[in-house]
């Protein structure tokens, strides 16, 4: 008679790390460490902050920055 594969969840997991003595336990952080660097270093971001050069450029459009630095510095005190 064939038997179904049990499937794994994250708490099976927790469970085992527990039962695990604290050496092994850090050879799991290295492993799991070292995979997810190797998956990450893949990716490509998705957004630069180089995107939000120029933003809002129009609000300050005809603005005297050193009258509107005075202005700010004066409403501190």
């Amino acid at each position: 008679m064939a038997t179904k594969k049990s499937e794994l969840h994250l708490d099976d997991y927790v469970k085992g790390i527990a039962r695990l003595r604290p050496d092994e336990q850090l050879s799991l952080i290295e492993v799991i460490s070292s995979r997810l660097k190797k998956t990450l270093k893949g990716r490509k971001a998705k957004h630069s902050i180089m995107e939000l050069e120029r933003l809002g450029v129009h609000i300050w459009k005809g603005v005297d920055i050193l009258q509107y630095l005075s202005g700010e510095r004066k409403s501190w005190d």
